[in-house]
């Protein structure tokens, strides 16, 4: 992780965005991973090479234990599969067809709607198309994403619904250890911060712009969970039902021009769209 944040400078911001993505996606498979054949967990035998190579490999997931010994009970359905190809197909269309004709006088539109559809193709449908792949073949392989739009709490979007992977990951590494010495409360706020520190080196750093935004957004996030499990916002109902999803839109989808600042959309979407335009 370290080779690629100082070696790979010099390549575009794009390339370096993706470099550093892969380098520190691989380092947390390998640490979740080495954590599990380590400690001995499972209690189903020792897991094959195959197995864990696949985990690496070729699953977007972070829960090393349900894969390497889970078996599911049910196979994805025919309506799966279907939902899957079509949230593939839509992400497709948003970054091939929809971000290219959007006149040039708005460029910060183009590189956002392609941001989305880039989030579409891998997030929602090609990676739920692994996890199904998976699951035919009786392996325990969650979806990363569970209807996040659906929530109807802040609290619910990141802890059960929004890349269960990173959740997964952040329960065992930051939040589980800290939570006796810190308490519940800043030991989530620690997730969010590692989150956004995470977020800052694949997005701002590769951008050479707008350093802290990423950060800002995931304490904002923390902030705004303790919120909605304070008194208060018990009493106004922000945790719970129709106020609970408006309150979970607001803080997630309000500020995301926070997360993915102008700087970014500029100088690695917009540069990696043209790259892949004649693809």
């Amino acid at each position: 992780m370290a080779t690629a944040i100082v070696f790979a400078r010099n390549l575009e911001p794009w390339e370096y965005m993706w470099t550093l993505s892969v380098a520190i996606f691989f380092g947390l498979k390998w640490l979740t991973l080495w954590s599990v054949l380590e400690a001995g967990r499972g209690g189903q035998g020792k897991a094959g090479v195959g197995r864990s190579v696949a985990y690496l490999l070729l699953w977007p997931g972070m829960d090393a234990e349900r894969f390497l010994f889970g078996r599911v009970a049910e196979r994805p359905k025919l309506s799966d599969w279907f939902w899957a190809a079509s949230k593939t197909c839509i992400g497709v269309i948003l970054l091939w067809l929809v971000a290219r004709h959007v006149p040039g006088a708005f460029p910060l539109l183009q590189g956002w709607i392609g941001l989305l559809g880039l989030i579409f193709l891998l997030h929602f449908g090609s990676f739920d198309l692994v996890a199904f792949g998976w699951q035919a073949l009786g392996v325990d392989a969650p979806p990363i994403m569970q209807r996040p739009v659906s929530s109807t709490s802040l609290s619910e979007f990141w802890g059960k619904r929004w890349n269960l992977g990173f959740r997964q990951l952040s329960y065992e590494f930051v939040f589980r250890p800290l939570r006796v010495p810190l308490g519940v409360a800043m030991a989530s706020m620690c997730v969010f911060l590692a989150s956004g520190l995470i977020h800052d080196l694949v997005i701002s750093v590769p951008a050479r712009g707008g350093y802290g935004l990423p950060t800002g957004y995931f304490v904002l996030q923390g902030l705004g969970v303790l919120f909605e499990r304070s008194r208060a916002g018990h009493g106004l109902g922000v945790g719970r039902g129709v106020m609970g999803w408006i309150y979970m839109a607001l803080f997630t989808a309000g500020p995301a021009f926070v997360l993915f600042h102008p700087p970014f959309v500029f100088h690695v979407i917009l540069p990696f769209m043209r790259a892949i335009k004649a693809l």
